[in-house]
């Protein structure tokens, strides 16, 4: 399972360290509890801002066509694959074969980014 730290989960949800730790604190948002800096699980990230996208706020940057986020949904059916990522609060979905969804490993949890190029949609993996 893929971890993140607190500070990047916090960069990929647009949001203060400090906020990823009240959450944790409140529930919110799991975290493990070994030695050595918390970690949250990229799955949890996922849904977290599956379910926040439109409470997130918005960042005053240019995406200079490329989103980098965190999957938040694959679905895999005959020799396509479905790819979501939610980058900050834009989501993107991206259509690829299954080959190379199996390939780049994706699954949700797992940081990547979106470029974007006219209508084409290219995924790699951060």
């Amino acid at each position: 399972m893929t971890q993140i730290r607190i500070s990047e989960a916090a960069a990929l949800l647009g949001v203060s360290d400090d906020t990823v730790r009240r959450w944790i604190e409140t529930g919110r948002l799991p975290a493990s509890s070994g030695p050595g800096p918390a970690t949250v699980a990229g799955k949890d990230v996922a849904a977290l801002m599956r379910e926040s996208a439109p409470e997130l706020p918005h960042l005053q940057v240019s995406a200079r066509n490329r989103f980098p986020g965190i999957v938040t949904r694959v679905e895999k059916d005959g020799v396509m694959a479905l790819v979501e990522i939610q980058a900050g609060p834009h989501r993107v979905i991206s259509l690829m074969s299954k080959e190379a969804a199996e390939d780049l490993g994706l699954e949700p949890g797992v940081r990547a980014a979106a470029s974007i190029k006219a209508t084409n949609v290219v995924v790699d993996v951060s």
